[in-house]
């Protein structure tokens, strides 16, 4: 029978919503709030602390500087006489370094292509890694020919494809010719090991300052709490907003 001709026989009501239907929407009002709760949540997490805020890391004004002559034994890049000194000790078998790389090719375009600021990339190939160490001098060997960067981006950006490899010179070698590199030379510094003595040099840096976790970020001689582009790109813009009093 239809709903309107049982309406017409019995004169009965169109029954309205029951219980189940009355239920559904203080339920999809607070799904909304929660999911607005998160948003807003997540946004104050995860955006950019100001320059001047007091929640981004420092040191006290009498603290030592950071031993500028140790920077030697590091990879620099940028102006040498930049106002600020990024320093970054990292493996490049570290998930956690992989994951901070961006940062650093953002503070390339932003602040070291500019002359503000220079970096210095420290390696420190952890024990527990064991294709980091290979891995460092495929960068040292790259540098040979011209390409530390480029194969220091590949290093990170590549890192699940040969962080657990048996033949890590394999895949390096296969880098270097995609960055075109002479191969055989290449394959020859690195079952050479001919750089191994430059990266031993810069984990004893590590070991002299008690830097012990990867990645350990300085801006200057203050060490990020939360090394990351929201915090770094703060940091850096406070620290030359002070050079420049």
């Amino acid at each position: 029978m239809g709903e309107a001709k049982r309406r017409h026989n019995t004169g009965a009501p169109a029954p309205g919503p029951g219980k189940k239907g009355r239920g559904k929407a203080p339920l999809i009002a607070g799904v909304v709030v929660a999911l607005v709760v998160i948003v807003i949540v997540v946004f104050y997490l995860t955006r950019a602390p100001q320059p001047g805020s007091d929640d981004l890391p420092s040191v006290p004004a009498t603290a030592d500087p950071f031993p500028a002559d140790l920077d030697r034994y590091g990879v620099s890049i940028g102006e040498p006489d930049a106002p600020v000194v990024v320093r970054e000790f990292a493996d490049y078998q570290c998930p956690a370094c992989a994951r901070f790389a961006p940062a650093a090719e953002k503070l390339k375009e932003q602040f070291i292509d500019t002359g503000e600021v220079r970096l210095v990339f420290f390696d420190l190939p952890l024990q527990q890694h064991q294709n980091a160490m290979p891995a460092a001098q495929a960068a040292r060997c790259a540098s040979d020919q011209g390409e530390y960067w480029a194969m220091h981006k590949q290093l990170f950006d590549a890192q699940s494809e040969w962080s657990k490899s048996g033949s890590p010179v394999d895949v390096f070698a296969r880098y270097a010719g995609d960055l075109g590199l002479d191969e055989r030379r290449f394959r020859r510094c690195l079952n050479t090991e001919l750089h191994r003595d430059a990266v031993e040099q810069s984990r004893r840096v590590a070991m002299q300052l008690r830097v012990t976790s990867t990645p350990t970020v300085l801006v200057d001689n203050i060490p990020l709490t939360s090394p990351g582009w929201g915090q770094l790109s703060a940091v850096v813009e406070r620290e030359l907003a002070k050079a420049d009093q």
